[in-house]
C-alpha cells in the first residue's frame, strides 16, 4: 500500500508520518530528507531542485512496494502533477493507495507552528510564514481523507488513518 501525504508546511505531516511508520512498520519517504541529501551531495542547489527529490522518492517507493512494504510518501505534494505521479506509482505496481491531505484550519495555530519549529534535518532551511501562505498549492480534487491537525493530535491522526485503512480493506477485498 502507498500512503500519499500532502499539505502545507507546518500541518504536521512529518510528525504523523514518523509515528505512523513506527506503528505500521512502514517505509517513510520524506522528500525534505531526500532533497537535503541531494543539496549536500552538490547534485542540485536548493533554488534549482525541480523534480529531483520526487524522482528519487518515486524510485525508492517502487522498490519498496515490490518488496511488499507499506510506503508513506511525505511531502508538501503541492501540485496536481506530483499527486498524479504518486497515484501512478501505486497503480503501475498494482497496490492500493490512500491520499491524505493535512490541513490546519486554525491559521493562528498554523502560523505559530511554522514560526516556532526547528529543522530536524541538518542544513534544512524551513520556510517562513509568508512563503507558506504564498506557495503554489493546487486544491486537492481527489483526496480521500483530510486530517485537520488543529482538531486532532498526531496520535489521533495516526489512529484515524489506520482506522481508514482497515475499514477500507474490510469494505473492498480487491484493495487488499
Amino acid at each position: 500500500m502507498l500512503l500519499i501525504f500532502g499539505g502545507l508546511p507546518g500541518t504536521g505531516k512529518s510528525t504523523i508520518a514518523r509515528l505512523l511508520a513506527a506503528r505500521l512498520g512502514a517505509v517513510w519517504l520524506r522528500i525534505d530528507s531526500i532533497e537535503q541529501s541531494l543539496i549536500r551531495a552538490q547534485t542540485v542547489n536548493m533554488h534549482d531542485m525541480g523534480p529531483a527529490g520526487y524522482l528519487v522518492a518515486w524510485a525508492i517507493a517502487v522498490d519498496n512496494i515490490r518488496l511488499g512494504n507499506i510506503v508513506i510518501a511525505d511531502s508538501v505534494n503541492p501540485i496536481l502533477i506530483t499527486r498524479q505521479a504518486w497515484r501512478e506509482v501505486a497503480t503501475d505496481n498494482a497496490v492500493p493507495f490512500l491520499e491524505i491531505e493535512f490541513i490546519c484550519s486554525d491559521l493562528t495555530q498554523h502560523r505559530y507552528r511554522v514560526e516556532n519549529r526547528e529543522a530536524d534535518i541538518s542544513g534544512h532551511i524551513l520556510p517562513d510564514w509568508q512563503k507558506v501562505i504564498t506557495r503554489e498549492y493546487d486544491p486537492w480534487l481527489s483526496a480521500r481523507l483530510t486530517i485537520d491537525t488543529s482538531v486532532q493530535t498526531a496520535e489521533e491522526a495516526v489512529d484515524t488513518i489506520i482506522y481508514h485503512i482497515v475499514s477500507r480493506n474490510a469494505d473492498s477485498p480487491a484493495s487488499t
